[in-house]
C-alpha cells in the first residue's frame, strides 16, 4: 500500500531565493535531524538538473544504510522531484513546489513511498509514518529558522 506525506510551510522570502537554497544538496545536513547522521557522499557542489544522481549514507532505526536519488524533475523556480533508485524504500518520490503567493513563498513537500518486504512491510508502515512525520516536522522547524 503506498504512502504520502505532504507538508506545507510560508516563508518569507522570494521564490528565486527559497528555491536556490533547496537546489543547493548541501543544504540537506542542515534540515535533516542529526539522528539520521546523514551525510551527502556525492562530491559538492552537485549540479542540479534531470539526471543528476545524489548519494548519501545515513541511519534509519539506528541502522546505516545508503541511498541514491535522481533528480527526474527540474523546473526551476517552481519545482524539482528526487526519486530513489537505491535506499530503504521500494519506491520513494519527493516533490519540491514553490509558489510565490504576495511576495512570500509558499514551498510545499510531497512525498509518495511503498515499503519493502510486502505484507512485512505492511506491518510496520505505522512505525515508518510516525518516523516520516518527525523527519519532516524537523525539517519544517528548520527551514522556518533558517530562512526566516
Amino acid at each position: 500500500m503506498p504512502g504520502h506525506l505532504e507538508r506545507v510551510a510560508i516563508l518569507d522570502r522570494p521564490i528565486n531565493e527559497v528555491f536556490a537554497f533547496f537546489a543547493d544538496a548541501g543544504n540537506l545536513q542542515q534540515i535533516t535531524p542529526p539522528e539520521l547522521s546523514f551525510r551527502i557522499l556525492t562530491p559538492l557542489p552537485v549540479e542540479m538538473q534531470v539526471g543528476t544522481l545524489i548519494d548519501y549514507r545515513l541511519r534509519l532505526f539506528g541502522l546505516p544504510f545508503s541511498w541514491r536519488t535522481l533528480i527526474s524533475a527540474w523546473d526551476p523556480p517552481h519545482s524539482f522531484t528526487d526519486q530513489q533508485l537505491r535506499g530503504p524504500y521500494r519506491e520513494w518520490r519527493h516533490s519540491h513546489l514553490f509558489l510565490e503567493v504576495a511576495g512570500k513563498t509558499e514551498m510545499t513537500d510531497r512525498v509518495a513511498y511503498r515499503l519493502p518486504f510486502g505484507p512485512l512491510g505492511e506491518l510496520i508502515t505505522p512505525l515508518i509514518e510516525r518516523q516520516l512525520k518527525q523527519i519532516f516536522d524537523y525539517r519544517q522547524e528548520k527551514i522556518q529558522e533558517l530562512l526566516k
